[in-house]
């Protein structure tokens, strides 16, 4: 048997478009044929006919003929773009665009490919039973799977959104601890060197080297102390500025998941792009909590 280069099913739905041409096409050769049958019966009713006659019979056939011919090339070419229609608003649920070869349509070798196919699937020897004779429309995509992983990705892209908010609030504390820590420090450095002012003129000389001596010692450790808390100060400030463009970032790519929802954006490839952003920004995440988790510990 002739094959066309197609899976079994759409095999079959070409036949089933096949016999509904062959019955179109059968319908209206009736008509032809009953369009001569009646001039037969109504006209040619003489022995003989002028020349006049003659002409006036077959322009009346001709245009009796002409108007079925006529009528059912335009039907069938309206058919053909109500198949068409069917075949792009499936494609178009996802995303597809369909190219067509208009050239194709006359390439004669595969006409008599489509012929020997046809004359192979509907000579009586090889005839197959109709199992169904009424088709059912096409039915609409399912696009549950797509919509499904769009919102799964969008609620773990909220949760992640609502981490970083809570670990952002964290990390404010903690600036906030570390800026009152250093107020606190600063106070008590003016503290002591009020009272190291006051005692001057109450103690010795050699009182006054010791206590200079200690003074020293503790501003310098208090200098210390106060570099560390700037530092630390500092890689606060950095992860707390770090985490905000990240939370920025997630958001607008939790707006990008939003929008992609709505146009349905090509599921595999869009899925595809998400999953590496996604993937690209739990990287950073990861990157980020090691980094804080480093400084809870030296904290």
């Amino acid at each position: 048997m002739a094959e066309l280069g197609l899976n079994e099913h759409h095999q079959n739905e070409v036949i089933n478009y096949m016999r509904f041409a062959r019955s179109k096409r059968g319908l209206r050769l009736k008509t032809v044929d009953s369009c001569f049958q009646d001039l037969k019966e109504s006209r040619l009713v003489e022995e003989s006919f002028t020349v006049d006659e003659v002409s006036e019979v077959l322009s009346g056939l001709q245009a009796v003929v002409y108007s079925e011919v006529e009528s059912e090339l335009i039907n069938t070419a309206h058919t053909n773009v109500l198949l068409l229609r069917q075949l792009f608003s499936q494609a178009e649920k996802w995303y597809l665009k369909l190219q067509t070869d208009i050239s194709e349509l006359e390439n004669r070798e595969l006409l008599e490919q489509v012929a020997e196919f046809e004359k192979a699937e509907f000579t009586s020897s090889n005839k197959k039973p109709i199992i169904d004779t009424m088709k059912p429309k096409l039915a609409p995509l399912n696009e549950g799977g797509t919509t499904e992983l769009l919102n799964k990705e969008i609620s773990r892209l909220q949760e992640e959104n609502e981490k970083l908010k809570s670990r952002l609030k964290t990390i404010e504390m903690q600036a906030t601890h570390a800026l009152d820590e250093k107020s606190k420090l600063e106070r008590a450095l003016r503290d002591l060197q009020l009272d190291q002012g006051n005692q001057k003129d109450f103690i010795k000389a050699q009182d006054l080297s010791d206590l200079e001596n200690t003074v020293a010692a503790l501003k310098s450790e208090f200098q210390k102390t106060l570099n560390d808390k700037t530092e630390n100060q500092k890689s606060l400030e950095e992860n707390l500025a770090t985490a905000k463009h990240d939370l920025l970032r997630v958001q607008e790519q939790l707006n990008m998941a939003e929008k992609e929802l709505e146009k349905k954006f090509q599921q595999t490839a869009a899925y595809r792009n998400m999953k590496e952003i996604l993937t690209r920004k739990n990287d950073q995440i990861k990157d980020l909590r090691r980094r804080l988790a480093k400084y809870e510990s030296e904290d």
